[in-house]
């Protein structure tokens, strides 16, 4: 039904359904996927980050999550480019961002992330000597060996004042205008390097069991609910797949998915955001469910998918140098005809194309632009 030049035969009808979220009613179910641009000099999001998300909404989208955006933990960043998410200067630069969004008719909200052990010392602000933190004293699996270095093992302490960090930087997105918050909570970074064996090998309550492994995220969902209040959209991103492991499953079964995933939906999560490379994947034998169809089948809750929406090649091997081709929307739109997912992210079609969504509702899915690798590092 779909071929390599990107014909798509069913409806697009289920992709263009509104959908609520908080105080708004999206337009659609399309997302723009997070993703770090690093075009934010002084860690400050100036008019060509402003011009860059209203093209999107312009363009059709949605919901926009932002590229991932630091609170104010002094070790959380791995880059002076990337948006911080603390400071006057930066938090003005959100204000416009969400502003021009607005006008546009969009919805947004900022994805929140701590690098974890992935940072190296010497490489972020605003402390750049320190090292990452990370649950253990452990190398992130993803760096070179020659690159390893020994992260801070977080104490109590170094806990408390992390979760105080990310809720600090929630209540603030409430209160400079945006629609909801998303928790960066995947590919091995902080959050979840605690669920992840790999990098949490503690011996307290944080570490050992599924269960324990998920206690720091637990808390932290509870304290960004209290922050921000029982109405207002909190978005938890979590994935299978690591840096440095692309193939490891933290759930193996369904039921370990559902002791995974309910704790943080009973601490306050709101909305699930599978990631996957692939979305036409099924997770689990014995079932075509793909990750965001069984998180929505174990804990009710509303959940995106995203993974290689409308190409051939996920971005993993783009990164690694593969062209991809467009491919049709079938059997995406197969499954979201049924349920399976509620939202779709989308992330390289729409740095190729800030249009994507625009030009498929309007039936012109032949002028979409294709994705080429330059768009990993052009900002426009």
């Amino acid at each position: 039904m779909t071929d390599l030049a990107g014909t798509t035969t069913r409806s697009l009808a289920p992709l263009f359904r509104s959908f609520p979220f908080g105080a708004r009613e999206l337009a659609n179910r399309v997302v723009m996927a997070p993703m770090t641009r690093t075009h934010a000099p002084q860690q400050t999001p100036g008019p060509d980050v402003t011009a860059y998300y209203r093209r999107r909404a312009e363009g059709g989208t949605g919901l926009i999550i932002t590229e991932g955006t630091n609170p104010d933990h002094p070790a959380a960043s791995v880059s002076s480019r990337v948006p911080a998410f603390f400071g006057e200067s930066p938090l003005a630069g959100w204000r416009h961002v969400v502003d021009e969004v607005h006008a546009a008719g969009a919805a947004i909200a900022p994805q929140l992330w701590h690098t974890g052990s992935m940072r190296l010392s010497r490489t972020g602000p605003p402390n750049p000597e320190l090292p990452g933190f990370a649950p253990s004293a452990i190398p992130h699996p993803s760096h070179p060996e020659a690159d390893a270095e020994i992260p801070h093992a977080m104490t109590h302490a170094d806990i408390d004042e992390m979760i105080a960090s990310f809720a600090r930087a929630a209540g603030v997105a409430r209160e400079i205008g945006f629609d909801g918050v998303e928790l960066h909570g995947a590919h091995g970074y902080l959050v979840d390097a605690f669920s992840w064996t790999a990098t949490n090998q503690r011996t307290d309550e944080y570490g050992g069991s599924l269960d324990a492994r998920t206690r720091f995220a637990t808390e932290l969902v509870a304290a960004v609910r209290t922050a921000v209040g029982q109405d207002f959209p909190l978005i938890f991103r979590f994935s299978q797949w690591k840096r440095g492991a692309y193939d490891h499953k933290v759930a193996t079964t369904p039921a370990e998915l559902d002791r995974w995933l309910m704790p943080l939906v009973e601490a306050g999560v709101d909305m699930l955001h599978a990631s996957t490379r692939r979305l036409d994947e099924p997770e689990f034998d014995g079932s075509g469910l793909n990750l965001a169809g069984w998180a929505k089948k174990i804990t009710g809750l509303p959940t995106i998918t995203v993974g290689s929406v409308g190409l051939d090649i996920d971005y993993v091997m783009s990164r690694e140098g593969s062209d991809a081709r467009k491919v049709g929307m079938d059997r995406l739109l197969e499954r979201l005809e049924r349920d399976e997912f509620d939202l779709v992210a989308v992330g390289r079609a729409l740095l190729a194309d800030p249009a994507w969504a625009a030009k498929l509702r309007d039936g012109q899915e032949a002028d979409i632009v294709g994705f080429e690798r330059e768009h990993l590092t052009r900002y426009y």
